[in-house]
């Protein structure tokens, strides 16, 4: 408002009471009203107001407030900040419901809401309000079914609360569910990462076993040849000493036999056979081919008897046979 509007204001106000009824106002001058907190009464009645702002809520002084006769279709969300209102005329307005936070105007005590198209369990509420009593009985009746509201509303806000929080803690414990679920994914992946590191570990080693102990037994083999083969050379160099001392053993009876035997011939068939060195060994020669026939017939029975006691061993057989 201007200042015009504000002196006009200040000329309108009596006491405690400022009317404001029949000024053709559609907007309530709530700057200009918060100016004189002294004025605890004020008359708003018979203007075309639609609408209370949201700021009419800080004029908490407001003891009285007569709103009859007016366009308005709700009111403000805060009306319940006027802890200090005592009488509230609404008479003739278009309200279907109040606001919740209404309950909290503890100390209502004639309230007026006819001709409004209330809700019907308001419009039951608040009954008629024809007289003084009545209107105190609305008053009671309003508070009691505003705060029935209120409590509803604090229960569904409640319970929503709770679903939400219920929500939310199950969306924490799915979260948390979902993190074990990675966590014991990740610690199974490393366990089974550790444990396939382990068997390649253990089957490297295995190699290098199974190659270290081919190579020990190659070495021990080769190291048991290797005696083997001086164990050989050892036993077969050893003998070549004897070999050759038989040989020429034998080589020397050979030629002493050869000897011999040629001596025995000169004797026997040459003319040497009359001189005296040879008498002795023609007598040994007469004497060897002697006992030469005697062991020829000794042979000869031998063979003669072995060969009947075999015909006579065959025919046993043959008879036992039969």
């Amino acid at each position: 408002m201007s200042k015009t509007k504000v002196l006009n204001l200040k000329d309108k106000i009596s006491g405690n009471e400022a009317d404001l009824s029949l000024s053709n106002l559609s907007e309530v001058p709530v700057r200009e009203l918060a100016l004189f907190p002294k004025a605890t009464v004020v008359d708003l009645s018979c203007n075309n107001i639609i609408s209370l702002p949201p700021e009419f809520c800080s004029l908490t002084h407001l003891v009285k407030l007569d709103l009859s006769k007016n366009q308005l279709t709700c009111l403000p969300d805060d009306l319940g900040n006027l802890v200090n209102l005592q009488h509230l005329d609404l008479y003739n307005n278009k309200l279907t419901i109040l606001p919740v936070s209404f309950s909290q105007l503890r100390g209502l005590k004639w309230l007026d809401l006819k001709d409004n198209p209330l809700e019907p369990s308001l419009a039951k509420a608040a009954g008629d309000c024809l007289d003084e009593r009545q209107c105190k009985q609305c008053a009671s009746k309003v508070l009691q079914h505003m705060r029935a509201i209120q409590e509803e509303s604090d229960r569904a806000r409640e319970k929503r609360l709770l679903k939400e929080k219920e929500l939310e803690r199950k969306k924490e414990a799915k979260q948390k569910e979902r993190e074990a679920r990675e966590r014991e994914a990740r610690k199974r992946e490393k366990a089974e990462e550790k444990e396939r590191r382990r068997k390649e570990y253990n089957a490297q080693m295995a190699a290098l076993a199974v190659q270290e102990q081919h190579k020990k037994k190659s070495e021990e083999k080769k190291k048991k040849n290797g005696q083997a083969a001086d164990k050989k050379v050892d036993v077969k160099a050893a003998p070549k000493p004897r070999r050759s001392l038989i040989g020429l053993i034998l080589k020397l009876l050979l030629l002493l036999t050869v000897g011999l035997a040629g001596v025995a011939a000169a004797c026997q068939l040459t003319d040497l056979q009359k001189e005296d060195f040879c008498t002795p060994i023609n007598a040994a020669v007469d004497d060897c081919l002697s006992w030469a026939k005697v062991q020829e017939g000794v042979v000869r029975q031998l063979v003669h008897n072995l060969s009947s006691a075999a015909k006579d061993l065959l025919e046993s057989t043959q008879t036992s046979k039969n």
